[in-house]
Order: structure tokens, then sequence, then C-alpha cells
């Protein structure tokens, strides 16, 4: 009897174990099942399509093509080019205004002063706004005609002459830049924010016993201990930014003559625009590759994460 009982303890205690081995799994479930269904099956789903010739309003043409959708981007787009081309100059431009004006606006407002909670809020509130808001704010604000920058260049005597900032060739990019800047500006000031409240004290209070500058505590001390924030605000930036459409399609549309048509402006008017969902997948997992590229050797070159020696 006692060894009969011994059995059935060994057995509920092995059942036991096996059932909490699997609790951790059971947890996981939902979040593999959500994995799974809006990012997995997708991104398989595109790399499919980036081989077949699928064109909707076609369908007497659809059927796989092998490599031919990546041999005509990479050979003979020439918008491919340019709009590559014009992403970059967007991404590095926008990247490089937000880090150093995100960074001066955490400065200041990581000083004591009064109303110091309210500046931050009005700083941090485009954070807030939908891309569609931000473009039927600067649209109104760019408008030729009844736009108020307009109105206040020509009353301080700066023109002589109603501008059209975005449709004009020469102006369109930097006004769109503006725009863009106005909305990506606070990510940089709350990121840079958080990472100077987790400095210590001790560090500037040591550099004001040395008799350091303001210059050389942000250089020795400021910049090196924000190095991992400003790493990873820069790479997530880049990669938003690159994939920007919003703002873009709003306002300007990829023109004029595609001067503001971005690599995913381009991949949107492919797919979305003209129903070419084959040809514009190509595009797609172009794009993909060279993002993950640039994540890859941007976290090696930079060394995120790694402590310093």
């Amino acid at each position: 009897m006692a060894l009969g009982k011994g059995r059935k303890s060994s057995r509920k205690s092995v059942s036991l174990m096996s059932s909490k081995s699997k609790l951790p799994y059971i947890y996981l479930l939902p979040a593999m099942i959500f994995f799974i269904l809006f990012m997995a099956y997708p991104i398989l789903n595109v790399f499919f399509y980036s081989f077949q010739n699928y064109n909707i309003t076609k369908p007497y043409l659809n059927g796989f093509v092998g490599i031919k959708n990546f041999v005509q981007v990479l050979s003979q787009d020439a918008v491919f080019k340019s709009s590559l081309l014009v992403s970059l100059k967007w991404v590095v431009s926008q990247v490089l205004l937000q880090l150093i004006l995100g960074l001066f606006v955490a400065l200041i407002l990581n000083q004591d002063f009064a109303g110091r909670g309210m500046c931050r809020a009005v700083v941090f509130a485009p954070w807030a706004v939908s891309g569609v808001l931000t473009s039927m704010l600067w649209a109104l604000i760019y408008n030729e005609n009844m736009g108020v920058l307009n109105d206040i260049l020509l009353k301080i005597g700066l023109i002589d002459t109603r501008v059209a900032w975005v449709s004009s060739y020469d102006t369109t990019f930097w006004a769109l830049s503006v725009a863009e800047l106005w909305r990506g500006l606070p990510f940089f000031s709350i990121m840079l924010l958080a990472g100077l409240q987790g400095i210590s004290l001790d560090m500037y209070e040591a550099a004001d016993v040395d008799g350091c500058s303001r210059w050389q505590r942000l250089v020795y001390i400021t910049l090196p201990q924000l190095k991992n924030t400003i790493v990873l605000s820069t790479l997530l930036r880049a990669v938003w930014e690159f994939n920007n459409v919003d703002v873009i399609y709003n306002l300007t549309g990829g023109g004029p003559v595609n001067q503001t048509t971005t690599l995913t402006m381009y991949l949107t008017q492919t797919a979305v625009r003209d129903n070419n969902f084959g040809y514009g997948s190509a595009i797609a997992v172009i794009a993909f590759l060279l993002l993950s590229v640039f994540a890859a050797l941007y976290i090696k070159l930079t060394g995120f994460s790694k402590e310093e020696e």
C-alpha cells in the first residue's frame, strides 16, 4: 500500500512539474499569436509577392517572375535611385537637426526655473499630434494666398511676393523639413531629458571643483553619459524618418518633379496608387534589407550598450 501511495505521489509531482514547465509558454501564447498574425505573416507575404507579377488591374499578367522585379528596380528604375538619394538626404538632415535642437531643448528643460512644467508640456505637445493633423496645420501655414507665414514675412519685409512654399522647386524640401522637425523634435527632447536626469550630480560637482567650464562639462561628462541614449534615439528616429509617409504625402505628394519622393513614398505610389503590388513588394524588400544592414552596422560601429573600459 505504501508503495502504491509513493508511486501516486511521484506521478502527481511529475505532472505538477510538467504543468509548471508549460505555464510560461501558455502565457507567451497570445503574444506569439499576435506576432505571427500581424508581423511575421505580413513580412513573409511581402517577400512572396516580391517574386510575383501581381497587379490587380491586370490579372492576366499575374504569376511567378523570379528575380525580375529586383533586377528592374536595381538596374532600370531611375525613380528608385533618385528616391533613395532623397531618402538619404531626408533622414540625415532630419536626424541631425532633431538631435542638435533636441539636446539644446533638453539641456534647458533640465534646469530649475519658474514655469518649467508648462514649458515641458508646450515642447512635448507636437509629439501627441498625428501626422495628418500636422500636415493640415502646416498646409495652412504654408498656403500661398492665406498662409500666416507669407503674411508675416511680407509685413516685416523679408519677401516682396507670396511664395508657394510646398510647390516651389526651391523651397519644397526645406519647408517640408521644418514641418517634420516641429513634429519630431519632442522625441529627442524627451529621450535626452530622461538621460540627463539619470546622470549623477556628483560628477558635475566634482567638475565645478576642478574649475571646468560649461563646454567642458558638456563634452567630457554629459555627452559620454548620454552615448547609449543618443545611439538608440538616432537609430529609432532614422528608421521612422526613412519610413515617413504621412506628412510628405499630405503636403507635397512627392512633388514637385519627385523632389520629395522618398523611397517609402515611391513604394506607396507604386503599390497603392498604381496597384502594382508585386513590384512594390520588391521595393519594400530592398528597403527592409537596407534598414536591417544599416541598423546592424550602426549598432556595431557605435558600440551600443557596451561599457567604457
